[in-house]
């Protein structure tokens, strides 16, 4: 159990009690939001451990959000796992060419997404210093 914090930029309420469920279970601390917007404040305040955000979101899309992210010097380092419904080759290819961490398939496998949490968390974890 870590308690490090993680960021959640989800707008379905549904995908976003899943995800919170499962990570307070885990002992990690949970930021959440529905918009970038508000994700890309709550990032700079707090400089969560890990964001974990959905692509297609009402607003700026979470492409363009971590486009901000990695704009700034504060949140340049924090890695970003997209987490998303589709399932296409292209755009698994396009997240990746993005520069996320890595990406979550909606629905969410349960084993799956939690590995991803940890293991983003331990090769990021030697990179910041923790607050």
């Amino acid at each position: 159990m870590s308690g490090e914090l993680i960021l959640v930029i989800e707008d379905n309420e549904k995908n976003m009690k899943l995800v919170r469920d499962l990570l307070q279970y885990q002992g990690y601390g949970i930021l959440e939001t529905d918009t970038a917007e508000k994700g890309l404040l709550l990032a700079g305040e707090h400089l969560p451990a890990l964001i974990l955000m959905d692509i297609g979101l009402p607003g700026i899309s979470g492409f363009e959000a971590l486009k901000r992210l990695r704009a700034s010097s504060a949140t340049a380092g924090i890695p970003v796992i997209a987490v998303t419904a589709s399932v296409m080759t292209q755009d698994h290819e396009k997240i990746a060419a993005a520069g996320f961490d890595g990406y979550q398939r909606k629905p969410i496998d349960i084993d799956e997404f939690l590995e991803a949490v940890r293991s983003t968390l331990e090769r990021s974890g030697g990179e910041r210093s923790t607050e």
